[in-house]
């Protein structure tokens, strides 16, 4: 490997900042392509759950990532669930953001609960006129279906930094960034 390669590969291996860049660039190719194959569908909701779970520190990617996605998950469950409630959309989104503290604190995961809010409020919230079960159906698997793309790139990024930064020597084998 020529030293300019090695330099450049040094410098953005080991830089978050690029790495967060190329993942969540990685995110909106992947979400804008399933944006545009599928417009009747509310696919936007994708896109914004694929940021929310790539995470730009490093170090915890992986174990955020995975947090997002459990936290988006229950958020978009428990909005589906208050759906069926016979209550007014307040009420619905108050019931279910109470619920999704409890649950995320139980699960050992609070510092992501806004991440279940967040989903709460996607699959709650309807146009007027869309008012329909369908709609947060459809709502909930696009948040669901963000949260594995996003999961699914810091997953694969992670260990293909990991081998590229060993190989460059900027950490040893045995370093996982833990």
């Amino acid at each position: 490997m020529t030293q300019v390669k090695q330099t450049i590969l040094r410098y953005s291996l080991g830089s978050n900042l690029i790495i967060y860049s190329i993942r969540v660039l990685i995110g909106f190719l992947l979400g804008f392509v399933i944006y545009k194959e599928f417009p009747e569908f509310p696919t936007v909701w994708t896109m914004i759950s694929i940021f929310l779970v790539i995470s730009p520190d490093e170090k915890d990617s992986e174990q955020l990532a995975i947090d997002r996605t459990k936290s988006n998950f229950i958020g978009s469950a428990i909005g589906l669930i208050c759906y069926t409630l016979k209550a007014s959309e307040f009420w619905m989104m108050f019931i279910g953001i109470f619920s999704a503290i409890i649950i995320c604190k139980l699960l050992n995961i609070l510092a992501v609960a806004r991440t279940a809010m967040v989903a709460i409020v996607i699959v709650l919230v309807h146009e007027q006129e869309i008012h329909t079960y369908m709609g947060a159906l459809e709502r909930f698997i696009s948040v669901t279906l963000g949260c594995f793309i996003g999961l699914i790139i810091t997953l694969s990024t992670r260990r293909l930094i990991y081998n590229l930064r060993v190989k460059v020597g900027l950490i040893k084998p045995s370093e996982l960034g833990e």
